[in-house]
């Protein structure tokens, strides 16, 4: 998740050799779209992949190995629109859990589940659900996802309360706290966060709904820091580059050098962030999010199908 928002911008801004070690996937060519104008849109994939997971590590517990989680799927899927020659950019958040109609086998099931066939059909199914054209895809997995927080020096989020997730394994004492990758991770990934609030653990039971929420403030606080510590240290996005190159996978029309003033100067603009209007629904006996049709997401989908203005966001509470 972290990668498409606060690491691409140590990826875009690496030299040619360094550049050159990341994967590049294949089957993107009559999915991607060319880009025409100044806009771009990068599909940002947060897989839940656990190849390559460490049973020493102090989090296996909470992510768990190669034999809990088959293949590959899209924890956290983003549209990150680069927009008017890098003067600004804009992050959608898609729910994991929408019903949506999937673009290789016209069945309707949760977007995520269709990362399980490949980036090409999750780009595919954006496109032909939402009518949103991707021209560009950046997809981690849990272990870059650590190691671009912990090449950062970690990012400092602020809690009113002290929170926790069992199931993820977040525990973070009230106050502002400096997190690790590892910590980040758990805060990113929580489901059942809680508050401890009135002498009790309260639980927010809005589950992916509030998850998304939690993420953008954490991409908007991670980004922020990162421009500053990049300003403070330009080999920093050296440094990014091969902390992830093993985690990191590219779409192969890419050009980190060409996008790197571009995107740089974009985020340095500011992040506006949305998620789309939702609601639950059980459908086969699936807990599934339905888009709420109205004013509200379409004013959202026309800004990233470039044919609408930038809508004025909610707003986002940092933290919990």
């Amino acid at each position: 998740m972290v990668v498409g928002a606060a690491g691409a911008i140590g990826v875009v801004s690496a030299a040619d050799r360094q550049v050159g070690n990341v994967e590049r996937i294949e089957n993107l060519d009559e999915v991607l779209v060319a880009v025409e104008g100044p806009a771009v849109n990068y599909l940002i994939i947060g897989s839940d992949s656990r190849d390559g997971s460490d049973p020493n590590s102090s989090d296996f517990g909470a992510i768990g190995g190669e034999g809990d989680v088959s293949g590959r799927r899209s924890d956290t899927i983003m549209v990150l629109r680069q927009e008017e020659d890098g003067n600004g950019a804009a992050l959608l958040s898609l729910n994991r859990d929408l019903w949506v109609t999937h673009a290789d086998t016209g069945r309707q099931q949760r977007i995520n589940a269709a990362y399980n066939r490949g980036p090409e059909v999750l780009a595919a199914t954006i496109t032909s659900e939402y009518n949103i054209p991707i021209n560009h895809v950046v997809d981690v997995d849990f272990f870059g996802f650590k190691q671009v927080v912990d090449t950062i020096g970690g990012t400092t989020l602020c809690f009113d309360v002290p929170v926790r997730d069992t199931k993820s394994g977040l525990d973070q004492p009230a106050g502002c706290n400096v997190l690790s990758g590892e910590q980040a991770l758990a805060y990113a990934r929580s489901r059942t966060f809680q508050e401890f609030r009135d002498g009790d653990w309260r639980t927010d039971g809005t589950a992916d709904i509030g998850r998304v929420t939690r993420q953008q403030a954490f991409i908007a606080a991670t980004v922020d820091q990162t421009l500053t510590k990049l300003q403070a240290d330009p080999f920093l996005a050296s440094e990014l580059i091969d902390s992830t190159s093993s985690s990191l996978r590219l779409d192969p029309g890419l050009d980190p050098l060409a996008a790197a003033g571009t995107l740089r100067k974009a985020f340095s603009s500011g992040l506006t962030t949305y998620a789309l209007p939702v609601e639950g629904a059980n459908i086969n006996g699936n807990s599934v999010l339905l888009m709420i049709q109205g004013p509200e997401a379409e004013g959202i989908l026309n800004y990233f199908r470039g044919v609408g203005p930038l809508p004025v966001p909610p707003p986002v509470e940092p933290g919990g």
